[in-house]
């Protein structure tokens, strides 16, 4: 009887042909660390939020006054949507190069206009209010310019984690030594 999986033989002679392991792609975007309790915290408020308001929609529907449930669908959606642009900024990286997602706007940067990336000592806002403190943060620097830091450790993503900072902030410098 034969087992309903692949052999550890066919899986090698499948990839000796030098195609790249699926954990080897390169292709897609991807971000090198989890998103940080902070940033997950205000975005499970915010959907908390166009759910209430969904339900307050569906009310006003009941009660028939389909204006204003129109107006808090639209609300909802809104708020949605700009929950979702939360949780999709950040620092991304594939094959192609380092894209540096901001809540209005992304910079991407290939890999050949790099030309260091680095850890420094500097002053930081913490949670991108205007307060700053003493902390670290992740510089790029390209061809003619430098970009504004990629990440901190005391943003959204890393604030109370150093670690997963030190852990993130290596990977990023390996991805940009190894593609550069």
């Amino acid at each position: 009887m034969s087992l309903p999986f692949r052999s550890a033989a066919t899986v090698d002679d499948e990839y000796a042909s030098g195609r790249p392991l699926p954990h080897d792609v390169q292709d897609r975007w991807m971000r090198p660390y989890r998103p940080g309790p902070w940033r997950v915290g205000v975005a499970a408020l915010a959907l908390m939020l166009s759910a209430y308001l969904l339900f307050a929609a569906l009310i006003m529907a009941a009660a028939k006054s389909v204006q204003g449930a129109g107006v808090l669908v639209v609300c909802a959606v809104v708020v949605i949507a700009a929950t979702l642009r939360l949780l999709r900024m950040g620092v991304w990286l594939s094959g192609k190069g380092l894209r540096q997602v901001g809540y209005f706007g992304t910079v991407t940067v290939s890999w050949q206009q790099v030309t260091s990336v680095r850890t420094a000592q500097q002053p930081v806002r913490v949670l991108g209010l205007p307060r700053s403190v003493q902390g670290q943060a992740l510089l790029i620097s390209r061809r003619g310019s430098t970009l504004r830091p990629l990440m901190t450790d005391h943003n959204a993503d890393f604030l109370g984690r150093a670690e997963a900072f030190d852990i993130a902030a290596d990977a990023i410098e390996g991805w940009s030594l190894e593609l550069r």
